[in-house]
């Protein structure tokens, strides 16, 4: 069987930070398309110590959920550049989040139970930080337990230093962030940065308090703490932005196209184009990894300047299960229409979500 060729750091810390404030700084001069290259090689180095992790994660969550959902992603180069020009002593060799995983569970407790599996495990690699996100909700109304961890391995020592972030969610939360993309990506604003349109940004503030009531746990600040308060907000909003016509046609948008149909794919290039009504999959198998990353990097640069336009390279077991992990990027927020009518139902009705 072929081997995967996986990436490495070629430059030094410090080249990899000047070429992040280059990249930041934006152009297309000789020095920023370098950096450009630069940069797309410290994200693909974090390939490996990122595929360690998930393979850690997924073994986990099916111990707690035999359908639990995990993905891994590496980060976009719109969203590294963004977070390198709204942070100024942002460092590119500092980024936790540049290789992510996540595992998708139903309920609080096996969250619970999924981060106890971590403490109590003997992980070689250090833990940076844990963000809890359950328990001090966002603003913006986000929420997800994060776990920050720094990869040491003696086998692979090239490698060590590379942080890598998983993500742990219920699937009420995974609803929520993808509605927010989903709507973030029409309107062509980063409203999972807290940045756009006020009136979306508070809508969702909202609905994050409504899903923290349901899971009885702490609710988002500058939300009502009364539920009958919060859901008259919710309704008006609803109404005023018509969040559930908005969401059904932005559904109705997209046209999802699979290149090639290989079933037995390890990796997947998603390419959404709302604004041509497609998104667009191409698989990968283990060992096709390097002609992936440079295709990934490719569609970058094909889709810049295109508004609403996006492409991340993932990892998934399967095409269902990409599905499930990455909805935003085939505009399905099926899951959080129904959740919000179920909190607007009346008491007693069947459906309400009882928040």
């Amino acid at each position: 069987m072929s081997r995967t060729t996986w990436a490495y750091p070629k430059y030094t810390r410090k080249e990899d930070d000047h070429a992040g404030k280059e990249l930041a700084a934006g152009g297309s001069s000789a020095e920023w398309l370098n950096a450009l290259h630069v940069v797309d090689n410290w994200r693909a180095s974090h390939a490996f110590p990122l595929n360690t992790f998930q393979v850690g994660l997924r073994q986990r969550a099916r111990k707690v959920e035999a359908e639990s959902i995990v993905a891994q992603r590496l980060k976009r180069l719109s969203s590294i550049e963004a977070k390198l020009s709204r942070f100024d002593k942002m460092r590119l060799s500092r980024m936790q989040d540049i290789g992510g995983c996540r595992a998708v569970v139903h309920t609080l407790p096996q969250v619970g139970a999924l981060h106890k599996a971590y403490r109590e495990s003997n992980l070689k690699h250090r833990l940076i930080r844990v963000r809890d996100y359950i328990e001090l909700p966002k603003q913006s109304g986000y929420r997800s337990l994060h776990l920050i961890y720094s990869y040491h391995s003696d086998k692979k020592p090239t490698y060590n230093g590379l942080q890598i972030e998983v993500q742990i969610r219920t699937q009420l939360q995974h609803a929520w962030a993808t509605a927010v993309e989903t709507v973030g990506t029409f309107l062509d604003q980063s409203l999972k940065s807290s940045q756009g349109s006020q009136r979306w940004l508070r809508f969702f503030s909202l609905m994050g308090s409504a899903f923290a009531f349901k899971e009885e746990m702490p609710l988002v600040p500058g939300t009502p703490d009364n539920r009958e308060s919060l859901v008259e907000d919710i309704r008006r909003m609803a109404q005023e932005l018509a969040v559930r016509r908005t969401l059904r046609d932005y559904q109705r948008v997209v046209q999802t196209h699979i290149i090639p149909s290989l079933r037995e794919a390890d990796f997947f290039l998603l390419t959404l184009r709302p604004k041509e009504g497609s998104a667009t999959v191409t698989t990968f198998a283990r060992k096709e990894l390097e002609k992936a990353t440079e295709e990934y990097l490719e569609m970058e640069r094909q889709i810049a300047g295109e508004p609403g336009s996006q492409t991340v390279l993932v990892a998934a077991e399967s095409v269902e299960a990409l599905l499930k992990a990455y909805p935003n990027y085939f505009l399905d927020t099926t899951i959080f229409l129904e959740e919000l009518s179920g909190v607007l139902a009346p008491p007693g009705v069947k459906g309400n979500s009882q928040i």
